[in-house]
């Protein structure tokens, strides 16, 4: 596997972006919610240039209000409005280049300063968590040290010899606890379980989409330069498409807990289930018909 050319994991210019804002003199703008707000932009469908993604009123809604509360569970010690902070920082970054006119600048500050405020909201909603964000809140919430990989993998292990009331139960008491808002009136039956796995499961692919996406793009590069196709590419895409799912396991855990969600994936899939055709088709027919 040539990494050099697959180029799957985003590479971003967040380092770039952090030098420019000191030289600057602005207020520092938090690293870790920089590098994610840029990947996830890299990873969408918008367009770059010279390794800076474009940044649009559409990008930033997609960013803010469809992606990050799919993928992103912040640290109990950082502010989940860095990200629409971060948002700003790049729009002031691309107008310093000519890439945006004023009244756009102005525009985009707006729309992430207050779509910013709405996604630090979504980060709450127990309805909108994927099997890795809500891990990620109990290994905080049980004071588990998720620097340590073996001390995370112990944690499910033990966690999975509880009885399935007793794991309900503690998804619950995230709310009462100030880690979520308070579910609806569906609490935390098989519905809602259900419904995790089935967006844990299309936050996954569409991540692995975007991944095999930005390679492609970075592949045409090399064919410009007359240079060949990688081995992975050049017959069965199985390769690349399992590597496709290896980068996107690993950034998953990069924006919740390191390791997390290949752990929930290879080695405790019982306590992170998504569901199959069948299991979705019950659960859409249980569902209110629309008026």
């Amino acid at each position: 596997m040539n990494d050099e050319d697959l180029r799957l994991a985003p590479r971003t210019k967040a380092a770039d972006l952090l030098a420019w804002a000191a030289e600057q003199g602005r207020a520092p703008v938090a690293e870790g919610p920089l590098r994610t707000v840029l990947a996830l932009l890299e990873l969408g469908e918008g367009r770059m240039h010279d390794g800076w993604p474009e940044l649009t009123s559409n990008a930033v809604e997609h960013l803010l209000y469809e992606r990050l509360h799919l993928y992103v569970q912040p640290a109990p010690e950082e502010d989940p409005l860095a990200y629409g902070d971060a948002v700003r920082l790049l729009a002031d970054h691309q107008r310093a280049a000519r890439r945006l006119n004023a009244k756009r600048q102005e525009r985009l500050h707006a729309e992430a300063e207050w779509q910013g405020e709405v996604a630090a909201g979504l980060l709450r909603r127990a309805d909108l968590v994927t099997w890795p964000r809500l891990y990620a809140l109990l290994l905080h919430a049980h004071g588990v040290d998720v620097a340590d990989g073996e001390a995370v993998r112990d944690w499910l292990a033990g966690f999975g010899g509880l009885a399935e009331e007793e794991r309900l139960a503690a998804y619950e008491d995230l709310a009462p606890a100030g880690w979520l808002d308070e579910p609806d009136e569906q609490g935390w039956g098989w519905s809602r379980v259900l419904s995790v796995g089935m967006a844990t499961d299309g936050a996954r692919r569409l991540l692995e989409q975007g991944l095999m996406r930005r390679s492609y793009r970075n592949l045409a590069e090399l064919t410009a330069l007359g240079r060949p196709m990688p081995d992975e590419l050049a017959g069965d895409f199985g390769e690349f498409e399992d590597a496709a799912v290896e980068a996107a396991l690993d950034l998953f855990g990069e924006w919740t807990v390191p390791g997390l969600p290949r752990l929930l994936v290879e080695e405790f899939p019982e306590l992170a289930p998504e569901p199959g055709q069948e299991e979705i088709d019950a659960y859409l027919a249980q569902l209110p018909a629309e008026e």
